[in-house]
């Protein structure tokens, strides 16, 4: 069914299970966060979705925007003195975005409908341990090289395998299309394999270059276009 949420166009990729705290400066946006908290949007939930480089909304419309964004839930807000706010979220249910409203309130509203993941193969057929246990290998293997002795908290093993994926890949420094394609990938067992995939190229990638990546939170927070 086709449901209506608030947008918050962003040049970076939420995923399901990760928190992203963000800066909210622009009047729109500010906006829209005095809606969630006084509960004109219902159960404090908007969509993140990521622009496409180089195009924006309010010039191109939805042609600006990725089709799969990711259902937001404000966790808190913090208001400042002069009316901008710190807001920390954490990512739900994917959705699909079918139209795109500018018209009705200050900020973006879009029609969306949420996609859940395929169905889940037989437990005697399921790859997804495995590739679980070997996608947690890839991200303590990237973790020891780009961090460099900085203690990082591997999830813990109560985090359910359709959600792993996205964890895992929410706690590296990712391109937007890295991450933009685990978010659209609805096959659990595929998004293991891809994070994996994934984060044994990053660690080659930093290896040869001897570099070290900045925190992926402090890059959102900076590089928020709102």
């Amino acid at each position: 069914m086709a449901a209506s949420l608030p947008l918050f166009p962003l040049d970076t990729v939420l995923l399901p299970g990760a928190t992203l705290p963000l800066h909210v400066f622009e009047p729109r946006y500010r906006q829209l966060t005095l809606d969630l908290v006084t509960g004109v949007v219902p159960d404090r939930r908007f969509g993140i979705v990521a622009m496409r480089e180089g195009w924006a909304p309010d010039q191109h419309g939805m042609a600006g925007l990725h089709e799969v964004g990711c259902a937001a839930e404000l966790l808190d807000a913090r208001r400042l003195p002069d009316g901008r706010f710190d807001i920390v979220t954490r990512g739900g249910r994917r959705f699909r975005l079918l139209d795109l409203d500018a018209e009705s309130k200050p900020y973006l509203v879009g029609t969306v409908e949420y996609l859940p993941d395929d169905p889940a193969a037989p437990e005697h057929d399921d790859p997804a341990p495995a590739l679980a246990a070997a996608a947690r290998a890839a991200y303590r293997r990237y973790c020891a090289t780009a961090w460099r002795g900085d203690v990082r908290t591997e999830p813990g093993p109560d985090v359910a395998l359709d959600t792993l994926a996205h964890v895992l890949a929410a706690d590296c420094l990712l391109s937007i299309e890295d991450r933009q394609q685990l978010l659209e990938q609805t096959c659990p067992a595929e998004r293991l394999r891809m994070v994996r995939a994934i984060l044994v190229r990053e660690t080659e990638l930093l290896t040869q270059l001897h570099a070290v990546p900045a925190s992926i939170r402090s890059f959102a927070v900076e590089h928020s276009p709102n």
